[in-house]
């Protein structure tokens, strides 16, 4: 699947709440990662909490020491040395010229006051964590830990030092296997399944927050499945959120469940200051197994996909198309000629299921079609005209740069314009030429909106589609499709390079 079938929706964070990476580079306030949840590459030992610590949990107060003591030794500080710019920015050099202390400076290695940081200053410093997913040396962390190092140092909670090496890296998922080639026996996590997470569930995270190594902090599971979190995911990661206290430097760390089992890794945070304000993301296990063992396998992650744009289905849609309540992805364009095309998925679809598998928010579909080997088949469950379609798709492979079919900007002007109708749209016939420079199977845009419309989001030179799935071809047929509609109107609409549902409630 592409980043468009994560489909087009609204990140909804707090205004001025940044999300950070939680890799710690030495001069950096950078902030951390959330983890991720999987089956398991290597299996060992289950950790066996103490009676203590059983009966601790029994009282709902955990005592992690137990658990700390087992697992920890597998967990590793991550230390990386980034390859410095070659070349400094010409316009920079410019300046030095100009300043009569630029040669001193230049002369010593040393930043200007008050002046920019020469881009080959030095090498950048950094730090992370990471966890041993085998007994020869095979590490799971996360991608923007290692991503540009020229150096990789892994150090062990028995002051052992190795030498690492990138096996592979995902940056659509942000995780990397790293190896290190150690004499005598490596301490092992187990892999658990993230799938059987809950909310409110007791969760453990250790790593090296702002190079404090082997630091243990404690939380709950906020939510699963939080989708479109940040650079990491681009919508193929289904993100843990927890409380749990991560910073900058437990990048690339487990989280762990009360039965030592490996359930994320540590990978982002939200925050105002750069650090811990109580919300923080782990990818899930089982994600970041499968992609592991492709890296290790082959080098590189291969992906399906079927070629759809998706976005979230709202109560007001979810009611208008007769569905029983907002669930599933609902299909906003079809890339031509692509699997979803082929077997017959037209917009205004809504994907209830994958493989039996229910899709409750639109954040899940491409995490589930990705997974699915390209040239297998993908049994879809469909909404559509109020009755529920079974629809067997092929699934292609994701490729880097992957082409989804164009939408195209909507027209503007006033000529031959309706007045406004009972949801606050003015709308004019497309030309010929309009169309064949847009591109565009639609024949109606919008000149002006008001009203529930504009409340709805729609706007000026918006290219209308459908109406209540039917396709006017001109403004009677629109207009009359309007006063036709029940209490809403559902509209697929095109705008700059996407198509989306917009359902606007009538007065």
């Amino acid at each position: 699947m592409s980043y468009q079938e994560s489909g087009p929706r609204l990140l909804g964070a707090v205004a001025f709440v940044t999300l950070f990476a939680a890799c710690l580079p030495q001069t950096s306030t950078a902030a951390p990662s959330a983890g991720a949840a999987g089956a398991g590459l290597v299996q060992t030992a289950a950790v066996t909490p103490t009676p203590a610590a059983t009966a601790a949990a029994a009282r709902g107060l955990p005592d992690f020491s137990d658990l700390v003591a087992q697992v920890g030794p597998a967990v590793v500080n991550v230390q990386v040395v980034e390859r410095a710019p070659t070349a400094q920015n010409p316009e920079e050099g410019d300046e030095e010229q100009d300043d009569p202390f630029g040669d001193f400076f230049r002369r010593f290695g040393l930043p200007r006051p008050n002046m920019p940081m020469p881009r080959n200053y030095a090498p950048v410093h950094g730090i992370g964590s990471g966890f041993i997913i085998s007994p020869d040396g095979y590490i799971l962390t996360n991608a923007h830990v290692v991503n540009n190092a020229s150096k990789i140092t892994v150090k062990l909670t028995d002051r052992r030092e190795f030498d690492a090496k990138v096996i592979g890296v995902d940056d659509r998922t942000d995780v990397a296997v790293i190896k290190i080639n150690a004499k005598g026996e490596l301490p092992v996590v187990r892999l658990g399944d993230s799938s059987k997470l809950r909310p409110g569930q007791w969760v453990l995270a250790i790593g090296s927050p702002f190079g404090f190594e082997n630091s243990v902090t404690a939380g709950v599971v906020s939510a699963l499945a939080r989708g479109n979190v940040g650079e990491g995911g681009n919508g193929y990661v289904p993100f843990i959120q927890t409380d749990v206290a991560v910073n900058p430097g437990n990048s690339g760390g487990p989280l762990f469940n009360l039965s030592g089992e490996v359930v994320g890794i540590n990978s982002q945070i939200y925050s105002r200051s750069g650090g811990y304000e109580g919300i923080s993301f782990a990818i899930p296990i089982d994600v970041a197994n499968n992609v592991a063992e492709q890296l290790i396998k082959s080098g590189h992650v291969s992906r399906g996909r079927i070629g759809v744009t998706i976005q979230e289905v709202t109560a007001a849609t979810a009611e208008n198309l007769g569905l029983d309540r907002p669930r599933g992805a609902a299909v906003a364009s079809v890339e031509s000629g692509g699997p979803a095309d082929k077997a017959g998925i037209e917009p205004l679809d809504i994907i209830l299921s994958v493989n039996g598998k229910a899709v409750d928010t639109s954040d899940q579909l491409p995490a589930m079609i990705a997974e699915i080997k390209p040239g297998q088949t993908a049994q879809l469950e469909v909404w559509r005209d109020k009755a529920v379609k079974r629809i067997n798709v092929t699934v292609e492979e994701l490729k880097d740069k992957n082409v989804v079919a164009g939408n195209r900007r909507g027209g503007g002007g006033d000529a031959g314009t309706a007045t406004v109708n009972r949801i606050g749209l003015s709308v004019r016939a497309l030309t010929a030429a309009e169309k064949g420079q847009l591109k565009t199977r639609g024949d109606i845009v919008v000149v002006n909106v008001k009203g529930p419309a504009a409340e709805a989001g729609l706007r000026n030179g918006d290219v209308i589609l459908s109406i209540n799935r039917l396709k006017p071809t001109n403004v009677a047929q629109f207009e009359q499709a309007v006063k036709d509609a029940g209490h809403d109107a559902t509209l697929l609409i095109q705008r700059e390079d996407q198509q989306s549902i917009v359902t606007v409630p009538m007065k």
